[in-house]
This record gives C-alpha cells, structure tokens and sequence, in this order.
C-alpha cells in the first residue's frame, strides 16, 4: 500500500507532494523533523490531503500528474490556500 500526500508550509504556505509506503501521518512527522532540504528549510508542515494506491507505479504516476501544472491546478481548487 501506497499513499500520496500533500504538505502545506505553516511558515510560507509553500506546497510539498510526495509518496510514500509508509502512513502519511508518520511521513509528516519525519518531514518536520528535517527529513530532506525542501521540508527542512520550509517546515513546519502540516498534513491536507492523502490519496491511498495499491500499488508503487499508481501511486508514482499520480505524484507526478500532481506536480504538474494541470496538477497544481487542480490542487488548487481542492485545496484552498
């Protein structure tokens, strides 16, 4: 099982997409604590929006639709800034 998960910055309100395997609310944890360069200079973060996949390649290709600019725009209007 596979999520895909999107962060909001408390501190600049900037926008993180990711995957992962493991629970979002866990990855949310280790990115507040400075788990790679964007988080750790942009946290805190906090949780808005999580997908579940079955599977690695669902969850890989729907990261990268939403890191695209249809995507960013759909996140948009889904997520409210």
């Amino acid at each position: 099982m596979y999520y895909v998960y999107v962060l909001t910055s408390l501190f600049n309100g900037k926008r993180y997409v990711g995957y992962t395997g493991k629970h979002p609310e866990q990855r949310l944890q280790e990115h507040n604590k400075g788990a790679n360069q964007f988080t750790r200079s942009n946290g805190p973060f906090k949780l808005v929006y999580s997908e579940f996949y079955e599977n690695k390649t669902d969850a890989i290709k729907r990261e990268r639709f939403l890191k695209s600019g249809q995507g960013r725009k759909l996140l948009d209007e889904v997520i409210p800034r």
